[in-house]
């Protein structure tokens, strides 16, 4: 019997590893790898380009709390995948890279995509390894507990070709089990619950930190328990629904200025928390961070004094116990505040979602969309999951679907990546859809369907994905929000833009396109046709309850390319950014 090549000990080491998908772009010598795991029934995703392949992997890792697998070329490839390095790094989502690479002994000579990627990759990743033969299964293994245990986050091994053409001997895999769990001190426990029943205005920041934990069902007792209002980060709704009592979302403002006692489960006190400052927050706050990284303690305004380094799953369950007969007052100022917000901004939001114009506007879009979904899967049953990117298409529509169930919603990010949407959005079809499926969320294990809210500029970054939804026969039912713009359109007229485009070929300093500007109404939706899936362009509201419903209905790829108002008149901005008056710096604190 031959001796098995490197890449058979690749595949084999993964299979041991209990790895069932691969995203990846293959070539020279990796395309060995891929066979070899097809043949040993891992599922390989072949994306058009390394950078959605990357994206797909690292949200794989989210959905599934196993590591995401990507396997790509050396050189260029590494260096396209290296998008997905940063985006798993700042996400804190598992992913396991591995890549092909020159020959060792053509090191130094030129040879074929040359690149030195250990060295590039290393202060990006948690490790870096170049195996031998004889130290694949170890080197793999190493890696993939590496980028699981801890805080998650990106691992990198690199396959030189002759390694992967070469001959070794099968050696056993040990297979990785689940993390150990930490629990906090006693006594820390009693402290902030202690400090939680003495606060006025207490409030439970829910972040996507603990959609990954799966920590949901300890999370919902004790927020049912307490009766304290909690806020959802953008990828944290779901942990509890959004139709929870509790749920302080569409006050947000109020909340966080209004909070004296915050308990943070599973975030960071970054931008999308605005740093847990003022203006934004009340400098007063008590805020007690519970994280699996003892780095994150104490960042920005978090008290390292009152920070937990443990399992969600586990503080969560102690502070139940220790809250035990503790209810918040529910007729509190800080509650009626909060309700009156509520109750403004959702009266200011069924508004805008009236506007009755054509073009539409991103509110009457969103409402045209959300109530056909809701028609045909409830938000209770937990049947969609929602991917958005876009700054406008992102931020509005946050708001706007509701989410029941815990990682149903995925959008760009901490590091606000435009790009993803595509590749995130297969991996949900794959991670909740494909046989035996790795992912579980809501009542029911039934088909999924995957709905993008894509802005016109980010679908751009990854359009060329869709060939690959086809391909693999995923369902996928895409909406292109089409301002033609980044943030805001030059025009609402094809006449006077037409005259813009070209006062811009002739180099004129005035009078043509901005550097936001994209092309006008681009049919977006042939994309899916000539791929084999269905397109529908819209731009009234009975058009697009019409496409939603069929799209949704259809078993192929869909896109919907939804003309609105290009925004033309509007300033440039993204709301998550608008923190107001720049404040003196304080002191660092020591």
């Amino acid at each position: 019997m031959a001796a098995p090549t490197g890449a058979a000990l690749i595949a084999k080491t993964l299979q041991k590893l209990e790895v069932k998908v691969v995203f990846g772009l293959v070539g020279i010598p990796v395309v060995q790898i891929a066979e070899e795991a097809i043949a040993l029934g891992i599922r390989f995703i072949a994306f058009r380009n390394e950078q959605a392949a990357s994206y797909a992997a690292t949200a794989y890792g989210y959905l599934t709390g196993r590591p995401g697998v990507c396997l790509v070329v050396g050189g260029p490839g590494v260096l396209h995948a290296m998008a997905g390095i940063g985006n798993a790094s700042a996400n804190a989502f598992p992913l396991l890279l591995l890549a092909g690479s020159s020959e060792t002994h053509l090191v130094t000579k030129g040879a074929f995509q040359e690149m030195d990627a250990i060295s590039l990759l290393t202060p990006h990743v948690k490790i870096a390894i170049r195996p031998s033969l004889d130290s694949i299964p170890q080197s793999i293994t190493t890696a993939y507990r590496t980028s699981w245990y801890g805080r998650g986050g990106p691992t990198f091994v690199d396959f030189p070709a002759d390694v992967i053409q070469g001959e070794g001997e099968e050696t056993s895999t040990h297979v990785v089990p689940i993390a150990p769990k930490a629990a906090s001190d006693p006594a820390k426990i009693q402290l902030i619950s202690d400090l939680i029943k003495s606060a006025k205005a207490p409030l439970v920041i829910v972040g996507k930190g603990a959609a990954y934990a799966q920590a949901e069902t300890a999370i919902r007792k004790l927020m049912d328990q307490t009766g304290v209002p909690f806020l959802p980060t953008p990828m944290g709704k779901g942990v509890l629904p959004d139709s929870h009592p509790s749920n302080t979302a569409s006050a947000r403002s109020a909340a966080l200025k209004g909070a004296d006692v915050v308990l943070v489960l599973g975030a960071r006190l970054n931008w999308i928390l605005h740093y847990g400052e003022e203006p934004k927050w009340n400098p007063a706050a008590k805020i007690i961070q519970v994280d699996i990284s003892a780095e994150e303690l104490g960042h920005n305004n978090g008290d390292p004094s009152l920070g937990v380094i443990g399992d969600i799953n586990v503080v969560t369950t102690q502070l139940l116990s220790s809250l035990s007969g503790w209810k918040y007052n529910p007729s509190s100022p800080f509650i009626k505040t909060l309700k009156a917000s509520e109750a403004k901004n959702e009266a200011n939001a069924s508004k805008a979602a009236k506007v009755d114009k054509i073009p539409m506007t991103y509110a009457r879009t969103f409402a045209i969309i959300k109530d056909t979904l809701h028609k045909l899967s409830p938000p209770e049953d937990g049947g969609i999951v929602y991917v958005s990117e876009g700054a406008n298409t992102m931020d509005i529509s946050r708001s706007i679907f509701p989410v029941h169930h815990p990682r149903l919603r995925l959008d760009a990010g901490t590091h606000a990546t435009m790009g993803v949407g595509l590749g995130y959005a297969i991996a949900a079809h794959c991670a909740y859809n494909l046989p035996s499926p790795e992912a579980k969320s809501g009542p029911s294990t039934a088909h999924k369907k995957i709905v993008c809210l894509e802005g016109d500029s980010a679908f751009g970054f990854s359009l060329a994905e869709v060939e690959t939804m086809a391909r693999y026969g995923m369902d996928i039912l895409i909406f292109v929000i089409n301002n033609s713009g980044v943030y805001h359109g030059d025009s609402e007229d094809s006449d006077a833009w037409l005259e813009m485009q070209k006062q811009t070929i002739a180099g004129s300093s005035k009078g043509g396109l901005r550097s936001s500007s994209l092309g006008w109404e681009v049919g977006y939706e042939k994309i899916a046709e000539m791929c084999g899936g269905k397109g529908y362009l819209v731009s009234t509201p009975e058009e697009l309850a019409r496409a939603t419903e069929e799209g949704f209905k259809a078993r192929v790829p869909v896109v919907v390319n939804v003309i609105i108002e290009s925004g033309k008149a509007q300033k440039l901005e993204f709301a998550w950014q608008n923190t107001g008056k720049k404040l003196k710096r304080k002191e660092a604190k020591l």
